[in-house]
């Protein structure tokens, strides 16, 4: 087997692109979690492919935070984020990025598309553009306000930047494709109006983008090279696609990150390096729940003491439990990326967690609940010194002053727990 058929599907794409030089050989990834929750094990497959790669083929990983959501999101998260990537064992280039440095950026973006014709302010309600969406079956019903002059559009997008309007007034979309099989397309939304303050940018900006949008041209602006995600977002990746190539970088008024290399011009998907986007599929572990959620209702119920309480499947409730990151970064490894989605046994787990504890963590005997067990044909001679291991057979390292055994006495009368009686 060639050392490329050894590699996950990923990592085959990466060094055929570093091999061919595209991107001139550079490998920049990122990790764009939204601070709205702690990191939790489902994350971890995430991080160890984002910073793994990078390192794997002498590249770059950056820290991003995608908070495009005043409504749930925490500097507190932010925190702990960066305390569990660093626990995890892996550092990220820089100073930690942020979706809202690109507000800017983002906002005259979109003003740029409006001009070109790709985008354009809808009063429609919520419900309204619900009920106009369609089916798989049948195409989107065009919204009253599709055809809005240019004029008419920048308008209403500057007033709603503004703060003129209330939240669900107005939103901005993408002119795409009613008809589109993948629904993605369907004109989705990039723009929402929602008066909240933001931890980081507080009352400046009354409108705030969608996910789709500031998620593709975050990734442009930094010049990342691979981006990764879950199979969630397969269908995603025709929008991310989509915006990527009909925007005007240079119209954004904004100077490309030290270190992204390239840059855009003037015309349309002009993003030199372009981000791509691929998906892995998500390992399920069996018994646990990863949805932040309901991992938050737990918190907010009184359910568990907090994220980090040691009965939670975050990292954070990891560290607590006692479990070593390299049994996390070994488990991750061991359960592999794939474009299947499947279910992982939680013993898979339980086996890295022994694994690395066997070499650090001395094992000895204990009887929590004794019961006397009296041996007739043994001598009463008294006690009688047996060697015992403090390790597994097998394992070599151990802690530094550790001896390899002890000795334990051994009498007539024993005690053993009664539950093995």
């Amino acid at each position: 087997m060639s050392e490329r058929e050894r590699l996950d599907f990923i990592r085959q794409i990466v060094a055929r692109d570093v091999q061919s030089g595209r991107h001139g050989g550079r490998v920049l990834t990122r990790f764009p979690p939204e601070p709205n929750g702690f990191l939790h094990v489902g994350h971890a497959s995430a991080i160890c492919l984002d910073f793994g790669v990078a390192a794997e083929y002498g590249g770059r990983a950056t820290l991003r935070m995608d908070d495009t959501n005043p409504t749930t999101e925490d500097p507190a998260y932010v925190e702990a984020i960066a305390r569990d990537i660093r626990w995890l064992g892996f550092e990220w280039e820089g100073e930690i990025r942020y979706a809202s440095d690109y507000f800017e950026a983002l906002y005259r973006m979109a003003l740029r598309m409006i001009e070109d014709g790709f985008a354009y302010v809808d009063s429609l309600s919520e419900e309204e553009i619900r009920a106009h969406r369609g089916s798989v079956l049948e195409p989107s019903r065009p919204s009253p306000y599709r055809d809005r002059s240019t004029e008419e559009n920048l308008d209403l997008f500057r007033r709603m930047r503004a703060g003129e309007f209330a939240d669900g007034e107005h939103v901005l979309r993408a002119r795409i494709d009613l008809a589109a099989s993948n629904m993605k397309l369907r004109d989705p939304l990039m723009y929402r109006i929602r008066h909240a303050h933001h931890y980081r940018t507080g009352d400046a900006w009354p409108i705030y983008p969608f996910y789709d949008w500031a998620h593709g041209q975050s990734d442009a602006i930094e010049g990342i090279t691979h981006s990764f995600c879950t199979l969630e977002f397969q269908d995603n990746r025709a929008l991310y696609d989509w915006f990527i190539e009909h925007t005007r970088p240079a119209a954004a008024g904004f100077e490309r990150i030290p270190g992204a290399e390239g840059g855009g011009g003037e015309e349309l998907g002009s993003w030199d390096p372009r981000p791509r986007q691929y998906e892995f599929a998500r390992r399920n572990l069996d018994y646990t729940v990863v949805s932040k959620r309901k991992l938050l209702l737990l918190v907010e119920e009184g359910q568990v003491s907090g994220w980090d309480d040691p009965r939670m499947p975050t990292l954070a409730g990891f560290r607590r439990r006692g479990i070593p990151p390299d049994a996390v970064r070994a488990f991750c490894g061991q359960i592999g990326i794939g474009k299947a989605e499947n279910r992982v046994e939680i013993a898979t787990l339980e086996w890295a967690v022994r694994d690395a504890l066997n070499a650090r963590a001395p094992r000895v005997m204990a009887v929590l609940r004794p019961l006397e067990v009296v041996i007739d044909n043994y001598p009463d001679v008294g006690f009688e010194w047996l060697e015992a291991p403090y390790f597994p057979s097998g394992v070599e390292a151990r802690p530094e002053g550790w001896p390899e055994t002890r000795e334990v006495p051994f009498t007539r009368s024993l005690y053993i727990e009664r539950g093995d009686f």
